[in-house]
């Protein structure tokens, strides 16, 4: 009898100790969704969404993100080489393998930590960009208040549990937006099964859901012990994008199945038409520390004549001109050069033309042809100057008679110290040089401004150059260039 009741007694036991830590679990784990209208912003589903939890690898979202935006600023490039640091090497799994002492090219680290959310891929991000990933963190915290995002802290790049590393379902959600608009050229690689990722061929840890879900293109999942299993995802149908973001999911086939739930409501909610409103680029303070080379003014006392500063936004890379604006130039360009085809040739000058002379840069409405530069090299003789009198008790001076030599003054180069440029590639012809100048100037108006544009026949076709920049001029314009996909080597005075 006493065996048979005691069995009661500790099967109930055990309910209630399997009971509390269940209730532990969830506890650790609590759900919050949210579901929005990526066009407008506007929210279609909302529950605990402002309740701050663990993110996991949704953190990886704004690793990237500030990724984008450093290369977009000229401070990395997609072929950057980073070498990795015993730190990032050291990063538990989820891995891409990197060793440490070794180097990759970046772009090899943003696909490692987009598609298989690699932790050590996100931590050599973070050190190339900001030399640490504390610095780095403290940037993406930045960077996340300029965004809206204002009941996020980051600690880490990779989102692995750590004290104070926390954001919440409309943070999350936002910033799924943010990545879709600010940074489109990018987008696909969320959508992307596999990829090359330099050292291995990876595969993407949310390829369920873009194979289950039509028209789902990304975004990122997370899971944590602390936090569960998370996910922001979006899809397009027709005119209509949503974005849906779970925290705290069971597993990954539950999470899966309700990010698809609430992606059906937001398709279902939405209106099939709506004005979109793309946010603009976020704006930092002077002291935000957001990107290299920010100019603080520690004084109001201007000690000397400034240029004019940007307008606000101007801080993004500048759109390209519209078609029709292209086509107008094509054609003036065009023009002028067969109006110079045409046009005889001026007599030679009596003294040798240097070779290192270079064309004069032409305002961008300009459609004559630039003219033939001129020798730079003069002389001029001196003229005697009045002798001012001299004090009674200074000595007579020693004069001693010979020839009056003429004195060479030669001429400054218009570039000054500006010795370096920028090389766009040889093309065809010199009208195709001239013209991708042309486009290229038009379309960084902001890089080139005091740069002059030069056509240097080689053996293989036609140089497009500008020159007269300074060497840090030059590698953040090639930066810029590389950025936006066309090619660019710079080059130095021996060039």
């Amino acid at each position: 009898m006493v065996q048979r009741s005691f069995l009661p007694a500790l099967f109930g036991l055990v309910l209630i100790v399997c009971a509390t830590l269940m209730g532990g679990a969830l506890k650790a784990a609590p759900y919050a969704a949210m579901v929005m209208d990526a066009r407008t912003g506007e929210v279609l589903h909302s529950r605990n969404a402002d309740t701050r939890l663990h993110p996991a690898s949704l953190t990886k979202m704004m690793t990237l993100y500030v990724a984008f935006e450093a290369i977009r600023l000229g401070e990395i490039t997609l072929d950057t080489p980073v070498r990795i640091s015993q730190n990032a090497a050291s990063e538990p799994p989820s891995r891409l393998g990197l060793r440490a002492g070794s180097t990759i090219r970046f772009r090899y680290l943003i696909r490692a930590a987009a598609i298989r959310s690699a932790n050590d891929a996100a931590t050599a991000i973070g050190e190339a960009i900001s030399g640490s990933e504390a610095a780095f963190a403290q940037r993406m915290t930045r960077t996340a208040q300029a965004l809206g995002m204002t009941r996020t802290t980051f600690r880490n790049a990779h989102g692995l549990t750590q004290e104070g590393h926390l954001s919440t379902a409309s943070d999350m959600t936002i910033m799924g937006r943010r990545l879709f608009y600010d940074y489109p050229q990018y987008y696909n690689i969320f959508s992307r099964r596999q990829d090359d990722a330099g050292i291995a061929t990876i595969r993407n840890t949310n390829r369920a859901l873009l194979d289950a879900y039509r028209g789902a293109d990304g975004i990122k999942t997370g899971y944590t012990r602390a936090a569960g299993f998370n996910l922001v995802a979006s899809a397009e149908r027709g005119n209509v994008r949503v974005i849906a973001t779970v925290f705290g999911g069971q597993s990954t086939a539950w999470r899966n199945q309700r990010i698809m739930e609430l992606m059906d409501m937001g398709f279902a909610r939405a209106p099939a038409r709506a004005t979109e409103r793309r946010p603009a680029l976020p704006s930092y303070g002077p002291n935000s520390g957001a990107g290299r080379g920010e100019t603080v003014l520690t004084s109001g006392v201007v000690s000397r004549s400034l240029r004019p500063m940007p307008r606000p936004g101007a801080t993004q890379a500048p759109r390209a001109p519209e078609p029709a604006l292209l086509a107008a130039i094509e054609e003036a360009v065009g023009q002028a050069i067969q109006a110079a085809a045409t046009e005889p040739d001026p007599q030679p000058q009596a003294t040798p033309e240097p070779a290192s002379t270079t064309a004069d840069a032409l305002p961008p409405s300009a459609t004559q042809p630039m003219p033939r530069p001129q020798a730079q090299v003069e002389t001029a003789v001196t003229q005697p100057q009045p002798v001012p009198p001299r004090p009674a008790d200074e000595p007579e001076p020693i004069i001693v008679a010979g020839p009056l030599e003429p004195e060479v003054i030669t001429r400054a180069s218009s570039s000054g110290s500006r010795l370096f440029g920028v090389s766009l590639g040889p093309q065809p012809s010199h009208h195709a040089a001239e013209r991708l100048l042309l486009r290229t100037a038009l379309s960084e108006i902001g890089t080139f401004d005091q740069a002059l544009r030069r056509v240097v026949q080689r053996s293989g076709g036609y140089e497009a150059r500008f020159q007269g920049l300074t060497e840090d001029q030059a590698a953040r314009a090639c930066a810029r260039l590389t950025a936006r996909a066309i090619p660019c080597e710079p080059f130095g005075p021996a060039s």
